[in-house]
């Protein structure tokens, strides 16, 4: 996972929210709590992986650790980049793509040939599939933060089943009895699964 200081997540110390923003902003809290001797999660907010950080040492410390995560490493100015497929420049990469010998004949009689065709094909796929995308992707991410901090709790499996089949009704009445901040946060994660609105 692609990590950066403005990578947006939120902490958990126990069941308590104890912020939420940019990672840097979020490290600041979550050390806080960690050198009070608390155990603390942090979660993309998008993906709901969790984020670990080495928050040992300083604030300017992590800081600085977190700054330096945030740039690619300098290259060697005496070697020059290697140069292959593709055009980096406009932010094509070339990968390895296996076809059957069929598939390729066909895109060879495409017109702009197999790279036109080929991306042509992903950007169809992917604009009739954005709403399902969408859902899967909300059900992913609420069903990860909820197995890291409410898969011990009263009625975690019934919302789960109710996650996937879509019942948001069934979904709030299982969640309902779970701690404020990990019940909100999960309602959240699940709204375009559920075709809700996420609360503000």
């Amino acid at each position: 996972m692609s990590l950066s200081a403005q990578t947006r997540c939120t902490a958990f110390e126990g069941a308590r929210r104890i912020g939420s923003g940019d990672l840097a902003q979020v490290a600041m809290k979550a050390k806080d709590a960690v050198d009070r001797g608390g155990h603390v999660l942090i979660f993309d907010d998008v993906t709901s992986q969790p984020i670990e950080l080495d928050l040992r040492g300083t604030a300017d410390e992590v800081r600085t650790r977190l700054a330096a995560g945030d740039r690619p490493a300098a290259a060697d100015p005496a070697e020059p980049a290697p140069r292959g497929p593709g055009r980096p420049k406009l932010g094509v990469v070339a990968r390895e793509v296996t076809l059957l010998p069929r598939h390729w004949d066909w895109l060879s009689t495409q017109p702009g040939g197999a790279s036109v065709a080929l991306r042509k094909l992903v950007e169809q796929a992917r604009h009739g599939s954005e709403a399902k995308d969408r859902i899967r992707q909300s059900q992913e991410a609420a069903y990860r933060f909820m197995v890291a901090m409410a898969g011990d709790r009263p009625g975690f499996e019934e919302a789960t089943r109710a996650l996937f089949a879509g019942d948001a009704d069934r979904f709030e009445h299982e969640t309902a009895s779970w701690p404020i901040d990990v019940r909100d946060h999960t309602r959240r994660l699940a709204a375009i699964a559920l075709q809700r609105e996420p609360a503000v």
